[in-house]
């Protein structure tokens, strides 16, 4: 007992005052108080001193340069702390005898006294040694699975490294490829349109030539009457001699002069380049990923009207007794599709007509559809309108006003989940229209339709 109250006395003189831990690398100062060398500094920097430190314990102030390691204080905690150890493995601290049995049934160490005690009487004890010998082969099978574990655990993770290089080598292959294949078509595409400009300007040239020596034929010819002209016109204003004389010549020359019927020339441009169809044609590459989408009912405003086959709503009177549904817009005049999507590339397209404006895009299912509604991305719409000023602009924040060189008719719809993208495309004429930032997607998003007076929406199946 005595022991182990002198090791804890020096325990306390050997802690540093400012931690409660045993000093690790102490340092003392001037007035002989010694600390840990970190929590002396981070106590300085606290404090904001520099050239002078007040010691934390005594409150005295001593000069930084006059810090000492003290290597000496250093080794008697090292002894220390393996006295500590020792102390706490080889004796009971109950009864502060050694620790020789050990306990089958609590699987602890005790001592002779602690065998004795209530709480172990019946017990199976066997000493340390015997014990030891027995746990070691357990432990070292123990080990040794673990080892096994490891091992196989290292052999899959290099699979798995060797698993990324492949795939990062095949998609990089696959990348250059498309790079390559791309260029050749950007290479060849660049040189069928000089050809196609080369054959319009040759025809160009060609009919202007022709054009121009009828211009060159028609003024000679121009030239050639006005002589004429000018020789009658004399001859009216000349002496009655004058005139009669050789008039019956004169009047046959006048008489010869003839001009041929014009020459019929075809103004219409031979060489044609239809770029899509002779190239690529965007409708049909975006019909490979085209959804039949419907409407839903259950989503329409009151005052619209969905047909029996839930592919064209209009617009007219507040309907009454409609079936009750939280998922009904309230506030615009909206209604959404059937068919949602979370995942993959989707196209549909809405026929919009000559309607006078228009609503068409892609929504979230947890937006707004009562008071409050408000149509951007950062509410979760994502939609293309055309104006009743007949202007179109893209529904981002603030409005993209879109240039259109022509008014579509049947509006293409183009949902990218995992790129995060949705694109717009005039199907009249197979034209990009407005592509929106790309956005990231949670959960499903819905066809979305806001409906006009005098405006109704026509949902097209895929095979029409």
């Amino acid at each position: 007992m005595a022991s182990a109250a002198s090791l804890k006395e020096i325990q306390e003189i050997a802690t540093c005052f400012l931690c409660s831990n045993l000093l690790d690398i102490p340092v003392s100062l001037d007035c002989g108080h010694s600390y840990c060398n970190l929590c002396l500094q981070t106590f300085c920097r606290k404090e904001a001193l520099l050239k002078k430190v007040v010691c934390p314990q005594c409150l005295l102030p001593n000069n930084v340069n006059s810090w000492r390691h003290n290597k000496h204080l250093e080794r008697i905690i090292t002894v220390l702390r393996k006295m500590a150890e020792t102390q706490s493995e080889s004796e009971c601290e109950e009864h502060g005898e050694p620790l020789r049995l050990f306990c089958e049934d609590d699987k602890q160490l005790i001592c002779q006294r602690c065998e004795q005690a209530p709480e172990h009487q019946g017990h199976t004890t066997v000493p340390v040694e015997d014990a030891c010998q027995g746990y070691k082969e357990k432990l070292q099978k123990a080990v040794a699975r673990l080892r096994d574990l490891h091992t196989e655990c290292m052999n899959q993770k290099t699979l798995i490294r060797t698993q990324i290089a492949k795939w990062q080598k095949e998609i990089a292959v696959q990348k250059q490829k498309v790079k390559v294949d791309f260029e050749k078509l950007h290479t060849f595409l660049h040189e069928e349109e000089k050809l196609w400009i080369w054959r319009l300007e040759n025809e160009e040239e060609q009919m202007l030539r022709t054009l121009r020596e009828n211009e060159a034929d028609l003024q000679q010819k121009s030239e050639e009457i006005m002589n004429h002209i000018q020789e009658l016109e004399a001859k009216c204003q000349s002496s009655a001699q004058k005139l009669l004389q050789d008039v019956e010549e004169t009047l046959s020359r006048a008489c010869t002069v003839k001009l041929e019927a014009p020459k019929a020339f075809s103004m219409k441009v031979q060489t044609v380049c239809d770029v899509a169809e002779l190239y690529l044609d965007v409708k049909v590459m975006l019909r490979r990923h085209q959804a039949s989408v419907t409407l839903d009912p259950d989503t329409a405003h009151p005052a619209l009207t969905v047909s029996k086959d839930w592919r064209q709503v209009s617009y007219g009177c507040i309907q009454q007794n409609l079936k009750a549904s939280s998922r009904r817009f309230t506030m615009l005049p909206c209604v959404l599709g059937c068919e949602g999507f979370s995942s993959g590339r989707h196209y549909f397209e809405v026929d919009v007509g000559e309607g006078t404006a228009w609503d068409v895009g892609v929504c979230m299912e947890n937006v707004q559809r009562g008071f409050g509604m408000i149509q951007d991305p950062d509410s979760g719409f994502w939609a293309i309108r055309l104006c009743t000023e007949d202007s179109y602009v893209a529904l981002t924040l603030p409005h993209t006003v879109l240039k259109l060189p022509e008014r579509p008719l049947v509006v293409g719809v183009v949902l990218d989940c995992e790129a995060g993208a949705v694109s717009f495309y005039n199907m009249t004429s197979g034209s990009h229209i407005f592509t929106f930032p790309k956005a990231s997607f949670s959960g499903t998003l819905w066809p979305f339709f806001r409906v006009y007076p005098y405006s109704p929406l026509f949902l097209p199946s895929c095979t029409e």
